[in-house]
């Protein structure tokens, strides 16, 4: 325990971010780093819990009280050593996780919790710094070959551990950069992908090899695929969005969020977009209320829209934990985001009926309607109907689908393989060896367990590997 007093003498202080007048001006990230004082405060917070539920909080795991001390002590190569040994990727994590751990936090009962995503950041961050983050030569080959198709947070995750575990391996990348979700679906502002190059940078001179432009089915032959490796692991992702089928769907106007995103991010990276579709100077309706639509409402402001509006379908969350959500569950509070602060008209229990548009085609309004929600006796949204007379129409020139992912998609790879897939069209793959039910074969994140976390794809990766790892070295049992 850095300090048995800490909690006691300093509260709960985030970093300082650039102004919202500065920061929608740039796709740059804006959030400030500690001063090294800070940091050794923030970190003091940790009490040291004799059940520490940050770990059952943290989906890899992650040991939090023993990096905090290291850090409170300014030790940064043992905090690096410590954070390392469960995450592979903490400047990811450290940038875009909604810390989970935070929420099991034992002093977040009584008082705000410590930062331990700002933490996090800050310890892989002067690691580089101090160039302690080298990559690892030492690996001794197994002469087994891997092929991982998708170069996303589970993808990433698998390949670093199968390859540290000696295997050679190849990640298939159907777009033209590594990184999936990474690159092209999370905005610069929140990460900028010199981040990402770098650990692919890392990966790359630690022996994985990747091959962009690939896409297994389509311009890479699948049955050489299974013919020159010994598995191969699928982390293809949750890339199927859940479409809204109303009148007007056709519109011009009317766009998948992802799509929206993915624009943006590469027109930051100064590539090739074709045909590009803006918020500039028209009414922006995200329909969606999770971390897509708030980034797009982050986009939305930098691109110059007039006016940014946020629709959920669900009653406003509570400020605080009820007895549906007790700690140390993760709590479906309400949440305000960095792009909530930039500004956005934010509607609850909202529906939209109809997307209607002008003589030309293009998007022109929404037709909305208010929903009143029946509760459960704990407070949970049951079921709903819609409120006589509250039937409008608003101005909207772009609606940004934000609704979530439905499952992998099928035609092609999966269908050409002959996995199967669970009830909800995800790969099947057990949660205790990752395997399909074809056996050199498995699967691993968003493809396997259905939309979730970068920080759980990294999990899900990690798990995958050992069970392949498992698999290549004839100790594998079911």
């Amino acid at each position: 325990m850095g300090k048995p007093t800490g909690f006691l003498e300093f509260t709960r202080e985030l970093p300082k971010k650039r102004p919202v007048e500065e920061r929608i001006h740039d796709f740059n990230e804006f959030v400030h780093l500690y001063e090294e004082e800070r940091l050794n405060q923030q970190a003091s917070r940790c009490m040291d819990c004799g059940i520490p539920f940050c770990h059952n909080g943290c989906p890899v795991g992650n040991l939090i009280p023993d990096f905090n001390d290291a850090v409170y002590r300014r030790n940064w190569k043992e905090a690096y050593e410590i954070l390392s040994a469960t995450n592979n990727f903490p400047e990811f994590t450290g940038r875009i996780c909604p810390a989970p751990c935070e929420s099991s936090c034992v002093l977040g009962i009584n008082q705000p919790a410590i930062t331990i995503e700002e933490i996090e950041k800050h310890i892989i961050e002067i690691a580089f710094q101090k160039g302690y983050v080298q990559p690892f030569k030492g690996i001794v080959r197994t002469g087994k070959k891997v092929a991982v198709v998708g170069s996303g947070p589970a993808g990433l995750a698998a390949a670093a551990q199968l390859n540290y575990a000696g295997h050679s391996v190849t990640v298939y990348e159907r777009d033209d950069e590594p990184g999936g979700l990474l690159r092209y679906g999370i905005p610069d502002f929140k990460l900028e992908k010199w981040v990402v190059e770098r650990r692919i940078k890392l990966l790359e001179e630690e022996g994985v090899i990747f091959k962009c432009n690939a896409e297994v089915g389509v311009n890479v032959n699948m049955n050489d695929l299974l013919r020159n490796n010994h598995a191969i692991v699928l982390a293809g992702g949750s890339t199927i969005p859940r479409d809204l089928k109303i009148p007007g769907r056709h519109l011009k106007g009317v766009a998948f969020a992802m799509d929206f995103l993915k624009l943006q991010n590469k027109k930051v990276s100064n590539k090739p977009i074709g045909e590009d579709f803006v918020a500039t100077g028209k009414n922006v309706v995200v329909i969606g209320g999770g971390d897509t639509g708030s980034d797009c409402v982050g986009t939305s402001n930098r691109q110059g829209a007039i006016s940014v509006t946020q629709f959920e379908l669900l009653p406003k969350p509570p400020q605080d934990r009820n007895d549906y959500m007790p700690w140390p569950t993760y709590p479906m509070v309400l949440k305000t985001t960095s792009s909530h602060e930039e500004g956005v008209d934010r509607k609850w229990a909202v529906s939209t009926k109809e997307f209607i548009g002008d003589e030309d085609g293009n998007l022109k309004a929404l037709k909305i309607v208010d929903l009143e929600w029946k509760l459960t006796e704990d407070g949970r949204p049951a079921q709903f109907v819609e409120v006589p007379g509250s039937e409008r129409e608003i101005p909207c020139e772009v609606a940004l689908l934000a609704m979530g992912f439905l499952h992998p998609q099928h035609q092609g790879l999966l269908i050409e393989l002959g996995v199967d897939l669970d009830e909800r069209g995800n790969v099947k793959a057990n949660d205790k060896h990752y395997q399909t039910n074809i056996e050199k074969i498995f699967s691993a994140g968003d493809m396997r367990r259905g939309q979730s976390l970068v920080v759980w794809a990294i999990n899900e990766g990690r798990q995958c590997a050992a069970r392949v790892d498992e698999y290549l070295s004839g100790v594998f049992s079911k």
